[in-house]
């Protein structure tokens, strides 16, 4: 991920600090957002997919403390507090309400920038993953439920969404046999009917589509009398 692909919300109701903290963040590549108080943070927040916030403690209408007491109610984005206040109790108050750093005013703005720039890290790490998490690799074949893209190789495969669920089931329970009865209900989510056939027809159209030789099939094997795997 880029830099430039980074959403930062920079909330005070001090338009002097905020006008300092986006220009820093801006030289960096960043998109900056900012709010002066904690409704406005949250409203934004509602509307754009954020991957940072900095946040002042001592604002009207709705503090910093509130406000990251609300922002961990629905959202994972990390959270770096900003306060004139140097107390240890007060660092404590700030991270025990979810936030993952704290920075006491006045502060350099580098000393900010470095900050921020590790918190992004570490949620552009956690992201990636969590992306390896949703990506199922079997040989040259890739699944990635995230996505809902299928690859083999450098090529594209295009699949239904019946085809998809059956490639997922079994791909992301390599070496289990299923049924055709159970796959159907499985990706259908209905109690089976005419399972045998309607799931035959798919795994058919699958080979088709991923396998090189549909009568030798390297990933989806059949299981004469039990039903289908992925080795």
């Amino acid at each position: 991920m880029s830099q430039t692909s980074f959403t930062v919300l920079v909330t005070d109701d001090d338009p002097e600090i905020r006008d300092v903290i986006h220009i820093y963040l801006r030289n960096e590549g960043y998109r900056v957002l900012e709010a002066g108080d904690g409704l406005q943070a949250l409203e934004l927040l509602r509307q754009e997919a954020v991957d940072l916030v900095i946040l002042d403690v001592m604002m009207p209408v709705l503090d910093g403390i509130k406000t990251c007491l609300r922002i961990r109610e629905q959202w994972d984005v990390p959270v770096i507090m900003l306060s004139a206040k140097g107390e240890d109790l007060d660092k404590i108050t700030g991270l025990t309400t979810g936030a993952d750093d704290y920075v006491t005013k006045p502060f350099n703005p580098l000393e900010l920038l470095a900050r921020a720039k590790a918190q992004l890290r570490r949620m552009e790490r956690l992201r990636a993953r969590m992306q390896e998490e949703t990506r199922i690799i079997i040989g040259d074949l890739v699944v990635d439920a995230e996505r809902h893209r299928v690859t083999s190789g450098d090529r594209e495969v295009a699949l239904t969404p019946l085809e998809f669920g059956i490639l997922q089931l079994l791909a992301s329970h390599r070496g289990h046999v299923f049924s055709a009865d159970r796959i159907y209900q499985s990706v259908w989510k209905e109690q089976s009917g005419y399972s045998d056939n309607t799931v035959m027809v798919h795994i058919r159209n699958l080979r088709e589509k991923l396998e090189r030789n549909p009568r030798e099939p390297l990933y989806i094997k059949t299981v004469w009398g039990v039903g289908y795997r992925i080795e």
